[in-house]
């Protein structure tokens, strides 16, 4: 589908400087065509006033609800417009030439356009929307009363003063992302790292500890917190990876040692022999002296196999 130029309409609700199109304000701006936009060497300015709308910029999907603004810059393709019944909002349309007449770009740099094009959306505070509320019936009005000395050196001047507001709300919404971004990430590395610092915790245990509030302790963390952030981490309950570990410790001891049931109970803070020997068969299938038996049995099997075959 072929891109079409966006222009600022003429009519009831716009004002204008004479017949000019650098600078176009619309009281009311509340639809816009169906297909792919281009807005033809204009940047425009919208404040939502009512109702939501959404569209496609830049190739992201955007929403715009009340008191959000948007600012679409020049040669941007804008596509798949879609509003409510009630969507409204206003609009200032400024040209290159009104950004370049009011030495804009010394204001900014190139990374604010970078910036512009990235983040080209702001939530605005109640004191935010009182003030371009108040730039916008100052434009409002010097532009229906041109008759008036500097008529429009004043126009250019509260026009060049609301896009230095627009940069800053815009500059701020981009730094509470990239704040809020750099958070998460934060988090998410601390995270990894605290979960690591459990399973190193767990393992130098040997079975000794099996409580997660004592790791939780250990690591200056709430259990519940601990418990959520191994689940979202590793994908495993705490309770899982510490019977895992206890039970290695356990059938280490079983396997190459000749401590007795009451020993290993002893040396793995077990109440008793009898706890232990619950605890080992509830996560295991077999009590301790199955185990024992069925590991030193096989270990015969493949000693006299070893053996046979270096008789052969």
């Amino acid at each position: 589908m072929d891109i079409k130029d966006l222009k600022p309409r003429k009519g009831a609700g716009c004002l204008r400087i004479g017949d000019s199109d650098d600078l176009v304000l619309m009281d009311h701006f509340n639809g816009l065509p169906a297909g792919k936009l281009k807005p033809l060497d204009h940047g425009i300015v919208v404040i939502c006033t009512a109702g939501v709308a959404q569209f496609v910029y830049g190739g992201q999907t955007f929403q715009l609800t009340k008191n959000e603004l948007f600012l679409f810059m020049a040669y941007s393709v804008l596509e798949d417009f879609m509003s409510s019944a009630d969507f409204d909002c206003r609009a200032v349309w400024f040209s290159r030439g009104e950004t370049w007449n009011m030495n804009m770009f010394a204001k900014s740099s190139l990374s604010d356009l970078q910036l512009l094009q990235q983040h080209p959306k702001a939530s605005l505070f109640d004191v935010d929307a009182k003030l371009f509320d108040n730039y916008y019936q100052q434009l409002s009005h010097h532009m229906r009363h041109h008759t008036q000395p500097l008529y429009p050196d004043i126009v250019h001047s509260i026009l060049g003063t609301l896009l230095l507001e627009v940069l800053s709300v815009l500059r701020r919404a981009a730094e509470n992302t990239q704040t809020a971004a750099k958070h998460q990430e934060s988090s998410g590395l601390h995270g990894k790292q605290l979960a690591d610092r459990f399973v190193e915790l767990v393992e130098k245990s040997d079975g000794r500890i099996r409580r997660v509030d004592e790791f939780a302790q250990m690591l200056n963390v709430t259990p519940k917190y601990l418990s959520k952030l191994i689940m979202t981490t590793l994908n495993r309950k705490p309770s899982t990876l510490i019977n895992f570990f206890t039970l290695k410790a356990i059938e280490n001891r079983l396997r190459f040692t000749d401590m007795t049931m009451q020993q290993i109970a002893d040396d793995l803070n077990f109440p008793n022999a009898s706890f232990f020997g619950k605890y080992f068969k509830e996560h295991s299938g077999s009590t301790p002296m199955e185990f024992r038996q069925k590991y030193h049995q096989k270990k015969r099997i493949n000693t006299n196999n070893d053996n046979n075959n270096t008789r052969n």
